[in-house]
């Protein structure tokens, strides 16, 4: 079902402008698109780092009248979400700038949505699906980190009425631009890093392990993102301000956000996602947690696309056995986690929840497309994996 239902919804094919400081294209590209007027919507971390001077800078260079937003928190409200709506439409604004990590990037969104229906309330709106006559008002996404790939998914997750975390997908999203700007992640925390690479990284993997039909050019972006992340994550464990590794991140992260559109992701997520709520574990942690485990168990049923993407990584060769290529691509994750310096096994984890658990994974893994559908007694062996940090046979 999941898999239908992604195909019938247009995604955005935004243009991608890169490279360090390419933000200060902003105002450019908003005067070559017509825009007169720009709402940029940031948090308060992003603009106390003084992140949006260079593309205030950019649209006053070019002639462009602005505003700005930067009240959007690390789980957006309704609230929240509401007076950005309202900032876009007393300003009569023609765009959105989105400078910011996944809960700016998702908010813009349900902003740039709402924007076009101003006599709905925002809560309303917050379904499995928004419909939006024509498009959304147009969206410059100007990602702060290199994980999410929210810059490109038609997903934002933000919190309900209930003070839930809820996804809803927008039909007729209107990313134009993606601008990937090096600059922003340079400074970021090692343990950011590597989180958000992990994040990234799951989002390519899982995408070439799908069963979905997808074309070669979307398969091809997520072996990249693969390929990226092995290649330039441990770099930045030792030289965090390389620059080209960075750039190369942020890339990996938008191919990440094309993968999440075209194929979906599969357990890795759905386990990640349980085991960090119900623990309160950081998502990149979690989804280090469970990598290795639950892309093992399905190694039997993807070992030729996880053949496939050992040889495209460099890790084995087209003659080599199919098994083996695999290990070997298995073998270079624990390495590169090991490299993160992530731990194995979770001592967080009980026996005593696996239960609710259990439900919790089928119920998250009921909207994505993994390999196969896993039962109760094989969610229930995996957790015992994740939990130990070795295989249980």
């Amino acid at each position: 079902m999941p898999g239908f239902v992604i195909k019938a919804v247009p995604k955005p094919e935004p243009v991608v402008v890169d490279g360090f400081g390419s933000r200060e294209k902003v105002g450019k590209i908003c005067a070559d698109a017509g825009y007169k007027s720009a709402l940029l919507v940031t948090d308060k971390t992003v603009y106390s780092l003084g992140y949006h001077e260079k593309i205030l800078d950019s649209l006053e260079a070019n002639g462009i009248k602005y505003a700005v937003f930067s009240n959007i928190a690390s789980e957006p409200t309704i609230d929240i979400i509401s007076e950005g709506r309202s900032a876009a439409v007393g300003c009569g604004v023609d765009c959105i700038i989105a400078l910011g990590g996944g809960s700016v990037l998702d908010s813009c969104k349900i902003i740039a949505a709402g924007a076009k229906m101003p006599r709905r309330k925002i809560k309303n709106l917050l379904d499995k699906f928004i419909y939006v006559r024509g498009k959304t008002l147009p969206i410059i996404a100007v990602p702060s980190t290199a994980g999410t790939g929210a810059e490109i998914t038609v997903a934002a997750v933000v919190n309900n009425a209930n003070g839930i975390k809820c996804s809803t997908v927008v039909i007729g999203l209107n990313v134009t631009h993606v601008v990937l700007d090096s600059e922003l992640t340079i400074g970021a925390p090692e343990s950011v890093t590597v989180y958000c690479g992990m994040d990234a990284l799951s989002h390519g993997l899982e995408g070439c392990l799908a069963d979905i039909k997808t074309t070669e050019e979307d398969l091809q972006k997520s072996r990249e993102c693969v390929r990226l992340v092995f290649r330039n994550l441990p770099r930045l464990i030792t030289t965090p301000d390389d620059i080209d590794a960075r750039q190369n991140m942020s890339l990996a992260a938008y191919y990440g956000g094309n993968a999440i559109n075209k194929q979906l992701v599969g357990y890795v997520h759905a386990f990640a996602h349980t085991i960090g709520a119900f623990y309160h574990i950081p998502h990149g942690k979690a989804i280090a947690l469970c990598l290795v485990p639950v892309v093992s168990f399905q190694k039997s049923i993807c070992m030729d696309k996880l053949a496939k993407l050992a040889v495209y990584c460099g890790f084995a060769r087209e003659s080599d056995d199919k098994a083996a290529a695999a290990d070997r691509l298995l073998a270079a994750l624990e390495q590169l986690l090991e490299t993160c310096g992530f731990e194995k096994g979770c001592d967080l984890i009980d026996r005593k929840d696996y239960k609710k658990l259990v439900s919790m994974i089928n119920a998250d893994s009921i909207n994505y497309s993994p390999p196969k559908t896993l039962s109760n007694k094989e969610i229930m062996r995996l957790l015992d994996e994740i939990r130990k940090g070795e295989k249980v046979l």
